[in-house]
């Protein structure tokens, strides 16, 4: 991708962030890499009854039995047409495992505060308050996604039943 070319001269004037691409659709995300534990194909996935919608179901990775959680509908996006080259991110949160589901990953970037803005404000509302800002990129804006909020499905949820 030549983003991540015309980024590393200015890249190394400062403080960078790496970020594993994601896609949904057209649209590219970024997830911080100290984040993302694994890459994989997911299969067997054994839906959840009752579950949030958000939520496809579980598998298991190497031993593990792992929350599925598709990324498109998260972000209340349609679901996709067919299941083929669908490609999951490993993330841990709160000692839990989840494989987020995506279209497809892309490469790792390298990035510094010269190409980073506050999220816009005519960013889709179902989106805002689950990014951390954008990187402007040569044709392409890279939303960043912050793991901890994508995670946090089911908070409000749970508070609402306690009360």
């Amino acid at each position: 991708m030549q983003a991540a070319n015309s980024n590393a001269a200015s890249a190394e004037a400062g403080a960078t962030h790496d970020f594993v691409t994601v896609f949904v659709g057209e649209t590219m995300f970024g997830l911080a890499i100290n984040r993302v534990h694994d890459v994989f194909i997911p299969a067997g996935v054994t839906p959840v009854p009752l579950s949030p919608p958000e939520i496809v179901g579980l598998l298991n990775l190497r031993g593990r039995v792992v929350t599925a959680l598709c990324l498109r509908r998260r972000l209340s996006l349609p679901d996709r047409e067919g299941d083929a080259n669908r490609m999951a991110i490993g993330l841990e949160q709160g000692g839990e495992t989840f494989a987020l589901i995506v279209d497809g990953v892309g490469e790792v970037l390298k990035l510094g505060a010269d190409t980073h803005e506050p999220v816009p404000i005519n960013l889709d509302a179902r989106w805002r308050d689950l990014s951390l800002g954008v990187h402007r990129l040569q044709g392409h804006l890279l939303v960043i996604l912050d793991v901890d909020a994508l995670l946090a499905f089911g908070a409000p949820r749970l508070a609402a039943g306690a009360a």
